[in-house]
């Protein structure tokens, strides 16, 4: 490729991407609303954009081949809130990315597009969407935002619905941890699998308590290496007893089954801030 684009550079997630994607491309462009990113990598530039305005997005796509969506507000929010980065910034990526003729949207949802489903189902990528936020539901909105490009306008979509990409610190997460390497392979294989029209895939890692069915992705190529039971001793023994009315504990979504709409999901749990340092 010649140009890659990666929005939310700035992120946990982003700050773990923008290195291996630096070298599919002879110019990564990373972007965000910060005003910078801090040392860049080489072939990596820089360019601030707000998804919430359509001419920076466009802007931003220009001459591009892809782009890897993952700017948004990363937690549940008031509906006002969620509306400009995380709908409206979605419907401006695909528009500018039809406009300029680009291949492929890989865009990373999330398991909250789904989050309201009993974790005892071993959901597949085609469970219907049930999610759990406003936040959730502005992952379904661009994952049937991503269909209808790929079906009208033959726009290329990759879907990652993440689960916990974060340091494993709940009896959840045995389940539903992504590790760092993992999603940098889930990320590459949304870009370089030669033909995937529209496609949901879970981000999870090769865990044994895994909570999802990826077998119908498996065209991608996606097979993860890490596998949380290696922390399943320690997190058993500090956990508290169940509670099985707790939709926390019972739905896919976790915590943010729970939560009130509108309010924080992060704030209940115990994330670990070990974003990469450049």
């Amino acid at each position: 490729m010649k140009k890659l684009v990666l929005t939310g550079a700035a992120g946990r997630l982003g700050s773990y991407l923008r290195e291996p994607l630096s070298k599919l491309a002879d110019e990564l462009v990373s972007s965000d609303i910060a005003d910078d990113i801090g040392t860049l990598y080489p072939g990596e530039r820089y360019q601030k954009a707000d998804l919430a305005k359509y001419d920076d997005i466009h802007a931003l796509l220009d001459g591009a081949d892809m782009v890897v969506h993952f700017g948004a507000i990363g937690d549940e929010a008031p509906f006002e809130t969620i509306l400009g980065p995380n709908i409206v910034g979605a419907y401006n990526v695909w528009e500018a990315a039809y406009q300029h003729k680009l291949r492929r949207v890989v865009y990373a949802s999330s398991i909250h597009a789904v989050g309201m489903h009993p974790r005892q189902d071993f959901i597949g990528t085609d469970a219907r969407h049930r999610p759990d936020t406003f936040y959730g539901l502005a992952k379904c909105f661009a994952e049937d935002l991503g269909s209808l490009y790929w079906d009208k306008r033959g726009l290329e979509s990759v879907c990652l619905r993440i689960l916990s990409a974060a340091q494993v610190t709940s009896t959840r997460a045995l389940g539903t941890w992504l590790s760092y390497e993992d999603l940098i392979q889930l990320v590459i294989r949304g870009i370089d699998t030669p033909t995937t029209g529209f496609s949901v895939v879970y981000g999870v890692s090769n865990n044994d308590r895994t909570p999802v069915d990826n077998s119908k992705a498996s065209f991608l190529g996606y097979r993860p290496k890490d596998n949380a039971e290696q922390f399943a001793e320690t997190i058993l023994s500090e956990a508290d007893p169940a509670d099985v009315s707790d939709p926390a504990q019972m739905c896919h979504g976790g915590p943010f089954a729970s939560i009130e709409l509108g309010n924080s999901g992060l704030a209940t749990m115990d994330i670990v801030d070990d974003t990469k340092q450049t």
